[in-house]
């Protein structure tokens, strides 16, 4: 793959059993693809011993591949990508969930897109071709496609899925992106997207296969829901 490094961004919140998985999963993919690569572990104060679980990763993998940047508290997402990206030494950053919701399979398929398309961003999407949803019920898909439904709708930002958290990125792309946003939360992918969009910046979709947790408590709740309302008007009035 060239001299390209990739860096995966990986903000914990009490992932204490996702967490094995997940690095075991990123390093058996990347290794069989022959990638290089890093892993940031950015940990947000975990009460559930996440960050001792990611030193016991990192003395069997490496400090070159297991990096721990964690924080004193939990500081939202955008932050966390920031402080991942101070500490990267990748070219490209890649951003996923560390609850395995996010499959480190589709990563080789991400680069290779990528570099096809030279696209600036690569961006899994659930709501096009192969790409689906598995393990949520009704009314999870239901907020889920409503709430995309809405912003392509408003917002026609040229990609099929906007509130998803799993992309690859040019590493100063994502830091362009990441200043001029926002918004908090789960609406904070949305915004990226829609400024990339504004910015010119290309971009590139791979269909992936989401599937709920396992492990833990999704941290969606009527509070995002209503905050993603709110900040949906907002990019559709600055937009």
């Amino acid at each position: 793959m060239g001299e390209d490094k990739y860096s995966i961004l990986l903000p914990t919140y009490n992932e204490r059993e996702n967490l094995p998985i997940i690095v075991w999963l990123i390093v058996k993919y990347m290794q069989e693809a022959k990638i290089n690569y890093e892993v940031v572990v950015i940990d947000d104060g975990s009460p559930d011993g996440t960050l001792e679980v990611a030193k016991q990763l990192q003395t069997i993998y490496g400090e070159h591949r297991i990096l721990l940047r964690p924080r004193a508290a939990k500081l939202g997402l955008g932050t966390a990508y920031i402080h991942g990206i101070e500490h990267a030494t990748g070219n490209y950053i890649i951003i996923m969930d560390a609850d395995l919701s996010h499959h480190p399979k589709f990563i080789p398929q991400f680069i290779e897109l990528q570099q096809q398309g030279n696209y600036d961003v690569v961006s899994g999407t659930r709501y096009k071709g192969s790409g689906g949803v598995y393990g949520w019920d009704f009314k999870r898909k239901l907020i889920s496609r409503g709430a995309n439904f809405l912003s392509q709708l408003l917002l026609r930002p040229n990609a099929s899925d906007l509130t998803g958290s799993f992309r690859l990125y040019r590493k100063e792309v994502l830091k362009e992106l990441i200043s001029r946003c926002t918004s908090k939360g789960y609406v904070f992918q949305m915004e990226m997207i829609v400024r990339a969009r504004q910015l010119h910046y290309t971009i590139g979709e791979v269909p992936i296969s989401f599937v709920d947790r396992i492990y833990g408590q999704s941290k969606l709740g009527g509070s995002e829901i209503v905050q993603f309302a709110k900040n949906l008007l907002y990019l559709f009035a600055t937009t």
